[in-house]
């Protein structure tokens, strides 16, 4: 089923847009996880809503309550159940939405795949909301990385087509790869920041929106993590981010990039540093083979520009089985690049979590 994913600790997320709560259940975990409750509470409140001019004016605190699973500050091994209330919703906008079809949205294809039974409000469970449940599943997944020393981080390498620097393939610093997560907007460089934001409210003027790219990265993977063809690294890393919504887009290391390249010029030629096998180069971004090399874990998502803009637009009208057009009313983020990097994060961590524990299968 589709929304459910892992193999050895499965996530299940549930709930519409405009449902009571949405939530996920993750089960699998090992018993004994410390799990702190405030750095949560911090990474929900990086994908928060309505925070300031760049996102939807929606309210929503995303306070979570852990229903089942933990006791005494730790994980009990039976299934954990994390709830997040709606509780703000503007239902009464999204009335028209049973009748014409919002271009760029799910509306139409949901309609003929739940044969007219889905909840269109906000569009229900294929809302960017749904996201809030996977970045409470990442918050755990990356409690858990800590403890083995992995850090997974991300910052905003372009909006529309103002562009920062991409992370030094090499490496960065475990302090300026979690730094980024104490930003509201999370880049390198501030100033190219600043024409990022102008940009966004740019577009919000215009009723408009923009995409862009997220650039992740994960560091101190162990070597030979991953496996070849159907389960590599970038085959399950890929299906979890391209279940985000609004990715279009993933690529690994040099990704498109290498058809430019030739072999000489694309290979990571490798050394010794201190007994430790390692690379000169990382244009394949730590991974050969579908499996982690040692070398830092680098992708980049494309994120489209949010579909639901207050432009007139071309659509239909299913009522009436003939052309119309729409209007988008609602509340609506001009860009969502920036409330989706901890969601990118999110997915990577529990997946690469999910690796591990299947590496640790061969170990016995």
């Amino acid at each position: 089923m589709s929304g459910i994913a892992g193999m050895n600790i499965k996530m299940a997320i549930y709930g519409e847009s405009h449902g009571r709560s949405i939530g996920v259940v993750l089960d699998g975990l090992p018993p004994g996880l410390q799990i702190d409750e405030e750095e949560i509470a911090r990474e929900m409140a990086r994908r928060a809503p309505g925070q300031n001019a760049l996102s939807t004016a929606r309210k929503e605190q995303d306070a979570v309550s852990i229903e089942s699973g933990f006791f005494n500050g730790f994980t009990t091994g039976t299934p954990l159940c994390a709830r997040i209330a709606n509780s703000d919703q503007h239902s009464k906008d999204y009335s028209i939405l049973a009748d014409k079809m919002r271009p760029g949205h799910a509306d139409y294809a949901g309609r003929v795949h739940y044969q007219g039974f889905n909840d269109y409000r906000g569009g229900g469970h294929f809302s960017g909301r749904i996201t809030a449940p996977l970045v409470f599943a990442g918050a755990v997944a990356k409690q858990a990385l800590a403890q083995q020393g992995i850090v997974v981080g991300a910052h905003i390498l372009q909006i529309q087509d103002v562009q920062e620097k991409r992370f030094d393939s090499l490496g960065v610093t475990d302090a300026e790869l979690q730094q980024l997560a104490s930003k509201s907007f999370a880049v390198l460089d501030d100033a190219v920041g600043e024409v990022m934001q102008q940009r966004i409210l740019q577009a919000k003027a215009e009723l408009n929106s923009v995409g862009g790219v997220i650039e992740a990265m994960a560091l101190h993977l162990p070597v030979g993590i991953g496996a070849p063809f159907f389960d590599s690294v970038e085959s399950r890393l890929s299906q979890a981010l391209f279940s985000v919504p609004a990715v279009k887009g993933v690529e690994f290391g040099d990704g498109f990039g290498f058809a430019a390249l030739t072999g000489a010029e694309a290979n990571d030629a490798m050394h010794y540093v201190d007994g430790r096998v390692e690379c000169l180069t990382n244009h394949n971004g730590g991974i050969t083979g579908g499996l982690t090399n040692g070398m830092p874990l680098v992708l980049r998502v494309a994120i489209k520009p949010t579909p639901s803009i207050a432009r007139k637009q071309k659509t239909v009208s299913l009522k009436e089985q003939k052309d119309t057009t729409l209007t988008i009313v609602g509340r609506h983020d001009p860009c969502i690049v920036q409330r989706a990097v901890p969601v990118i994060e999110a997915v990577i961590a529990w997946t690469l979590w999910d690796l591990l524990l299947e590496a640790k299968k061969w170990e016995k």
